[in-house]
């Protein structure tokens, strides 16, 4: 055979197109390739040197003859485990085995240089990939060019010229991260001396350029621990997973371990790329990409999970392989893949709520170490609630907003809600539980403090009362727009001024115009509406002595008139009340008679309230809101202090 015959490829053009060329995306996928065919070798260490036109790849392991070149290398489909077994000499498992990893060189570089030894013999060839396409379209094998040899004593020395830039443009520090993760072996100590370490540009590449890891809070282990504490600076608790996948099969067991984040923009690391997924290890290689995507689980744990999962099962000798032919995709349909897939998914499953009650409790200490009012807060609680308000803190923290002030406003909307009726609902999303706050600061807050300040001016005025006639004024000027006075469910009555309107000019109930026969015994009447209750108020001049027959007859006029004029309105069935306010005991009260007043009025829902009753339960009722008053002093200079932290 000629000289410039010595090497031969026998390939087909689609071969090299679809298992080569367009098959890899990137360079760290094709370095990953290089890297693994350094182990089968058992190379002790692979050294990767990059610049701008080339990427030298140097192992010192085992080397290849020219028999072991033709034979293997240049041989597409060269199924490495059939015909030399499952291991290496070393006694390591082999990575390759369908033989077209070395194709991915041709996706990055037009030109590949191989210098390779055994220590006893040495050679050196040149692969053109435009030369190729040319020689295999006419339908000949191709020849590598024989050049002069430039390698080491003992291993392979790579050189890819003409690179395609597009496909290489990553930075040097991106690849380090980007292999780091798709390799378990890297700084591989076994038996009998066997170590492994990957150099690029000289820096070895370690478990700490994985990244996630560095970032990780909140750690599940599979099997047992056995990630050394300082690979995770920032962790806080750590846990074990059961690692059995299926019970019928022993053999199928996975290694490696989930993690969380505290926030998920930790996981878009600007030179790893995102690392917000899952690898799949097998052999000690990436199998798959990011089986995250696969597990069909939809809730918030998902944006902050990253992890690697060891399953070697995926890969056992004498096993159909499942790997695609990139080797970052396994087969969906095959039966250890799907054993995989659900077994992962239930484990997220089982970890959601650990890990929701790990986070809020995380967030909630932080909230408090970045502002420290919120500590004033936490103590104006009760104990059996401050656990609910620190997790209440710990979800707004939780929550990724832009602005400062966005949070502050959310945690002065949450202090002024018990914290209970956030926490025991549903697990809420942040746009769930933004407008949620927006409607409780004004339902729940504002109201309650106006509430508290307004009861407080009554209260005062009350307590300064001497006579009826300034009870009457009192009562006149709050009673409507007070109705806790009548009833504490009433706090939130609303007026209706229009069927005020209509009741006033079409059914003369509120009608000014009365004769003083009709008047005598009035102060004022209004028409309110509470819950889908209809109430009627009529305060009665504090001297008038009511009889029971005149209000059963005032009462059942206003009922009726009022009922006709809801159902125009479209109310079917409206419950309408009749509350009469008087300031003298009624006739018949005086007279002790034995008439059963409640039952009297009950056909319109009537009740009879009176002027010492109100003022007796709001004396009562005094030394309460006092105490809320005091409560809302505190809140509000916590509030204060809070606005004053959204403003620095």
């Amino acid at each position: 055979m000629p000289t410039t015959r010595k090497y031969r490829l026998s390939l087909d053009l689609r071969v090299l197109d679809h298992l080569g060329i367009k098959l890899y995306s990137n360079a760290a996928a094709v370095l990953s390739e290089a890297v693994a065919n350094a182990w089968d070798a058992d190379a002790k260490r692979v050294s990767i040197d990059i610049s701008s036109d080339e990427i030298v790849i140097v192992d010192n392991g085992v080397g290849m003859d020219l028999n072991a070149i033709n034979q293997r290398f240049l041989s597409v489909g060269y199924d490495k485990r059939a015909i030399e077994g499952e291991e290496s000499a070393r006694g390591r498992p082999f990575m390759g085995r369908k033989g077209i990893g070395k194709l991915a060189l041709f996706s990055i570089a037009g030109v590949i240089e191989v210098h390779t030894s055994t220590g006893d013999e040495q050679n050196a060839f040149k692969l053109v990939t435009d030369d190729i396409r040319t020689v295999i379209q006419k339908g000949d094998d191709y020849f590598p060019t024989p050049i002069a040899f430039s390698g080491p004593k003992t291993g392979t020395r790579i050189v890819l010229h003409e690179l395609k830039k597009k496909r290489t443009g990553s930075s040097v520090a991106a690849l380090r991260k980007r292999i780091a993760r798709r390799f378990s072996i890297i700084g591989f100590k076994g038996q009998r001396g066997d170590t492994f370490s990957v150099e690029i540009d000289g820096e070895p590449v370690d478990a700490q350029d994985r990244e996630d890891l560095r970032a990780v809070e909140f750690l599940w282990e599979f099997g047992e621990e056995r990630i050394p504490a300082a690979s995770c600076p920032e962790l806080k608790h750590r846990f074990v997973l059961d690692a059995q996948v299926d019970p019928e099969h022993p053999e199928w067991v996975v290694g490696g371990w989930f993690g969380t984040v505290d926030e998920p923009k930790r996981l878009k690391h600007e030179v790893a790329g995102p690392l917000n997924g899952i690898v799949v290890i097998s052999r000690g290689r990436l199998i798959q990409e990011n089986i995250l995507d696969r597990l069909n689980f939809s809730r918030v744990l998902v944006s902050y999970l990253t992890g690697q999962v060891v399953a070697d099962f995926l890969d056992l000798p004498g096993a159909d392989d499942i790997a695609t032919s990139d080797r970052q995709r396994l087969v969906e349909d095959d039966p250890r893949y799907e054993a995989l897939v659900n077994f992962l998914r239930s484990k997220i499953v089982s970890i959601q709520d650990e890990w929701t009650n790990l986070r809020n409790e995380a967030r909630g200490k932080q909230a408090i170490d970045e502002i420290p009012a919120l500590a004033d807060w936490l103590d104006t609680m009760p104990h059996s609630q401050r656990g609910n308000a620190r997790r209440l803190l710990g979800l707004i923290r939780g929550i990724e907003l832009d602005e400062k002030k966005d949070r502050i406003d959310l945690y002065r909307s949450g202090m002024l809600e018990e914290a209970h009726r956030l926490t025991e609902g549903p697990r809420l999303t942040a746009e769930q539980l933004l407008p949620l706050l927006s409607d409780l600061s004004t339902l729940e807050g504002s109201l309650y403090l106006e509430i508290v300040r307004v009861r407080l001016d009554v209260l005062r005025e009350f307590e300064a009362l001497v006579d009826a006639n300034e009870k009457e004024k009192v009562l006149q000027r709050h009673l409507f727009d007070n109705l806790w006075l009548l009833d504490p469910g009433w706090e939130r009555a609303a007026g209706s001024e229009r069927l005020e309107q209509i009741l006033k000019k079409e059914y003369k109930v509120f009608d000014p115009n009365l004769d003083d026969r009709e008047s005598k015994g009035r102060v004022d009447i209004r028409y309110r509406t509470n819950a889908g209750q209809h109430i009627i108020v009529e305060l009665k001049r504090a001297g008038r002595v009511m009889k029971v027959s005149e209000l059963v007859e005032q009462g059942t006029l206003y009922a009726t008139a009022l009922k006709k004029c809801l159902k125009a309105e479209g109310h079917d069935h409206p419950q309408v009340s009749v509350v009469f306010v008087v300031g003298t005991p009624l006739a018949e009260e005086r007279d002790n008679s034995a008439i059963d007043i409640d039952r009297a009025l009950g056909s319109f829902n009537g009740r009879v309230v009176h002027y010492e009753t109100l003022i007796r339960g709001a004396r009562d009722a005094y030394d309460e809101y006092l105490k809320a008053k005091a409560k809302v002093d505190r809140i509000d200079a916590i509030l204060r202090k809070l606005v004053r932290a959204g403003a620095a």
